[in-house]
């Protein structure tokens, strides 16, 4: 990943919505607990490649949360637009198979359902080069507003569930997840232009990712992996796409760094590197 843009300095990523705590069932009865969720992860991998991060979200008031705020801030995120709710922290359960791909059996949204950025957070976010949305429950308010005022907004569809929070006009990217052959992912990349994406991105799992603009199709193959835990390399994935494209990549070149990145993700448990000390059992 670029950890610098064109003009030679550090981007300014913020990324707003979920974070949880992933409770990582594996086949050989180990359960393991990690720092996860889509802006989490993309805030994490970003700030790991040199960027200058802010996370904004909301966590509960509970031992689950202080490990959230705690994990980011030893990975460099900026937490200072985290609100801390009288709930308890998202919790995701996740099963790992013996060949490294994971099945979501459960996810309580916890803090982050409801969660809106604060007026002086927003002032903070339309700051950034880029911003990033996970999952929000806001009814697109976000990606609207920062539409409007000509910002820089990509956000991760398949995370959202919610009819109501699944637009997709205005944003820069829009981003997706459809595994298995290229034909698919490229039809639903397209349906997402004529949506008023300017540009898709479909990972398609062993597949490798497919990216569409109105300028030409790139489908990317998936460099070779023996996974230990797919959970979190969509996530690696879109981090390195979007550093590589504010450094000035082209698109293929911004997905092959993805597919780079997404690879040492499978590599280890979580969604990012993280010290068995804090992944409590």
């Amino acid at each position: 990943m670029s950890s610098t843009d064109a003009g030679g300095r550090r981007p300014r990523l913020a990324t707003v919505g979920d974070n949880c705590i992933d409770v990582l069932r594996y086949a050989d009865e180990r359960v393991v607990r990690r720092l996860g969720g889509n802006a989490v992860n993309v805030a994490v991998q970003a700030a790991r490649a040199g960027a200058e991060v802010e996370y904004f979200g909301a966590v509960g008031d509970d031992e689950d949360g202080r490990f959230t705020l705690s994990v980011l801030r030893g990975q460099g995120v900026g937490i200072a637009g985290a609100v801390v709710r009288p709930v308890p922290t998202s919790v995701t359960e996740i099963d790992v198979m013996p060949d490294g791909e994971r099945i979501l059996s459960r996810e309580d949204f916890g803090a982050c359902r409801g969660y809106v950025p604060s007026p002086s957070d927003l002032e903070r976010i339309f700051r950034a080069d880029h911003v990033h949305i996970g999952w929000l429950d806001d009814g697109g308010a976000l990606r609207r507003a920062l539409a409007e005022q000509g910002r820089s907004v990509s956000q991760d569809l398949s995370v959202n569930a919610h009819p109501r929070d699944l637009g997709v006009e205005g944003l820069t990217v829009a981003f997706g997840s459809l595994a298995g052959p290229s034909e698919p992912a490229e039809a639903l990349a397209r349906n997402w232009l004529v949506q008023g994406a300017a540009m898709a991105v479909v990972t398609r799992g062993p597949g490798g990712a497919t990216v569409v603009d109105r300028d030409g199709v790139w489908h990317i193959p998936a460099e070779p992996v023996v996974p230990v835990d797919t959970t979190g390399a969509g996530d690696s994935f879109i981090a390195a796409f979007l550093l590589a494209r504010l450094g000035g990549a082209s698109p293929e070149q911004a997905a092959r760094a993805g597919v780079r990145t997404a690879r040492l993700t499978c590599l280890h448990e979580g969604g990012f590197p993280q010290d068995d000390a804090l992944g409590r059992a």
